[in-house]
C-alpha cells in the first residue's frame, strides 16, 4: 500500500513540475494590449482640484456658524462623482454637488462648522468618498474660537 501512494506522489511530482509548453505564460500582444488597456484606464480618473483645500476663518464668537463654500474643478478625463461627504465630527455638516461632474467643470462643497460648545483652537476635516483614484479627498476648516467671556487668544 505505501508503494502505491509513493508511486502516485512520485507521478504526480513530475507531472506537476515537468515543463508543460502549452500551460506555461506566453508574452504576446494580446497581454501587451491588454496590460496598456490597464494603463490606460487607470489615467481616465477624474481629480478632484480644489481652488482652496483648508480654509482658516480667523478668530470668532462661540455660537457663530462659520460657512465656506469650496470650489473645485473636475481636472481629469472622466465625470467626478462624489458619493458622500462627512465632517469629522457632528458639528462640521458638508453638502455637495450631486450631479456628475464633467471633465473641466466645477462644483462646490459648502462646509458649515456650528463652534457652540468649541472654544478654543479648531481643525475639522471633511473626508469627501470619490471616484478619484485614492477613492477619498479631504478639506479641512480651521480656526479659533473665542469663549462665550469673548476671550482672544495672545497675540
Amino acid at each position: 500500500m505505501k508503494k502505491i501512494v509513493l508511486l502516485f506522489a512520485a507521478v504526480a511530482a513530475i507531472s506537476l513540475t515537468s515543463c508543460n509548453e502549452n500551460a506555461s505564460a506566453k508574452i504576446d500582444e494580446a497581454n501587451l494590449t491588454a496590460a496598456a488597456n490597464r494603463e490606460s484606464v487607470k489615467a481616465d480618473f477624474p481629480v478632484m482640484t480644489f481652488n482652496e483645500a483648508e480654509y482658516d476663518f480667523g478668530t470668532v464668537s462661540e455660537g457663530t456658524v462659520v460657512e465656506k463654500e469650496y470650489s473645485f474643478t473636475n481636472t481629469g478625463k472622466a465625470p467626478l462623482i462624489i458619493v458622500n461627504a462627512k465632517g469629522s465630527c457632528g458639528c462640521t455638516v458638508p453638502t455637495w454637488t450631486k450631479e456628475p461632474v464633467a471633465p473641466g467643470e466645477e462644483g462646490t462643497l459648502l462646509v458649515k462648522f456650528n463652534t457652540s460648545g468649541k472654544p478654543d483652537a479648531q481643525s475639522k476635516s471633511v473626508t469627501i468618498k470619490t471616484n478619484t483614484e485614492s477613492g477619498q479627498e479631504i478639506i479641512v476648516i480651521k480656526g479659533f474660537v473665542s469663549g462665550k467671556s469673548g476671550a482672544v487668544p495672545n497675540a
